[in-house]
């Protein structure tokens, strides 16, 4: 008796320090992602950014409860996809991390499971209701797709626009109008075969600009994929425009540190060509 007594405690012992160093993990990663505290230095936050991943790639083995498993596969899947538009020029395996650990995360969902099993992967991207694991999941798959045609062609672009359509009706001001904006490029730069529509896009660009004005993506992503192909000079240069205007109140760009100075680099080599 006492023996067994003395083995629990022991074993409950070992598990609070291990969840003690767990959520140690957890917390130096969400110290070393943040950005939304004190000045924002693009250049040195990769460091910080490879960090957050590195920690919380430790912890996930040791996460047992489904939510909290769910949560840092998505951290996840959302950091390789900035480390990957931000740092890297080789991307492919960062992007095709990103999608794994976010359909993890979409796994880990009964429902999703069962709907997937019962008919098939896209209704279950249709019925999900998890849009944070929905986004980043379309986001680096269709990134992913940029390096293998073949997987796009029958049918990975068809999913990446399941997905997205589906991030809408979930929530459209999900990460600064993020549904919006990503199925507004999705549907301007893929061909009509396989599910884009370019017309319709412009629509849900002018929705994210609507949306979310502080996120300065939205108008770059406007004017780039959509203005630019349509041959529209005047509406090129206004939204580029007002993306540099926006630019200059510092507390536009601390909004969004990381994708802010990406769009505003993006927005001056572009509008080189403007009056």
């Amino acid at each position: 008796m006492v023996r067994g007594l003395l083995a629990l405690v022991v074993g409950l012992t070992l598990v609070g320090l291990a969840q003690e160093g767990v959520e140690e993990l957890l917390s130096r990663a969400e110290a070393a992602y943040g950005r939304w505290h004190g000045e924002f230095d693009f250049s040195s936050y990769e460091e910080r950014l490879r960090e957050a991943i590195q920690l919380w790639e430790k912890a996930l083995p040791e996460l047992s409860q489904p939510t909290e498993r769910r949560e840092v596969l998505v951290k996840l899947s959302r950091a390789w996809f900035e480390l990957a538009e931000g740092y890297l020029e080789e991307r492919e395996e960062a992007y095709a991390k990103g999608k794994d650990y976010a359909l993890s995360a979409l796994r880990l969902d009964p429902t999703f499971r069962e709907t997937e099993g019962q008919e098939g992967f896209r209704a279950a991207l249709r019925k999900s209701a998890d849009v944070e694991a929905l986004f980043w999941y379309g986001n680096n798959l269709g990134r992913w797709l940029s390096h293998h045609y073949w997987e796009a062609l029958v049918g990975g672009t068809r999913d990446v626009l399941a997905a997205f359509e589906r991030c809408v009706e979930l929530d459209e001001k999900y990460w600064a109008a993020g549904p919006r904006r990503a199925l507004a490029n999705f549907l301007a730069q893929t061909p009509g075969f396989l599910g884009g529509d370019f017309q319709r896009a412009r629509e849900e660009f002018a929705r994210a600009v609507e949306l979310a004005p502080e996120f300065l993506q939205n108008y770059v992503d406007y004017a780039e994929h959509w203005a630019k192909r349509a041959r529209d000079q005047n509406l090129f240069c206004e939204l580029l425009g007002k993306a540099l205007e926006l630019a200059k109140d510092p507390v536009v760009l601390s909004a969004w540190p990381f994708y802010n100075h990406l769009a505003l680099e993006r927005a001056r080599v572009l509008a080189r060509g403007c009056p």
